[in-house]
């Protein structure tokens, strides 16, 4: 495979972003609620992250990387994987339960229900 020329950026890494964005993510979502993040586990969801993205055909990847509903299944399977859902569980599903008092955007609901099942 030929690499771009000089004068053009190559296409950015959809895992390393889609890494990067999930970890941001998991930042708000954990200083929207006022919790410390669980930090190894934090690490874990990137690790499964990276995982389920490296199984996936290079133009699934890309898919993935210019949608955000897709983007949120993978987050959330990696969410659950690594094992986040289990962590603050009972702060959390309190929380779940009550969400609409919550300054949290709608696409963290999909992490929310994780404490509710």
């Amino acid at each position: 495979m030929a690499s771009p020329p000089a004068d053009q950026p190559a296409a950015p890494d959809p895992v390393r972003q889609l890494r990067e964005t999930f970890r941001r993510h998991l930042d708000t979502f954990y200083a929207t609620l006022k919790l410390a993040p669980p930090y190894h586990s934090v690490e874990q969801g990137i690790l499964h992250l990276t995982r389920i993205l490296n199984a996936l055909p290079v133009e699934e990847r890309q898919r993935i990387a210019n949608d955000p509903a897709a983007q949120w299944t993978c987050f959330r399977e990696a969410f659950v994987a690594s094992g986040l859902n289990m962590k603050h569980r009972g702060i959390l599903a309190g929380l779940a339960r009550r969400r609409e008092t919550l300054d949290l955007p709608a696409e963290y609901h999909c992490l929310l229900d994780t404490f509710l099942t």
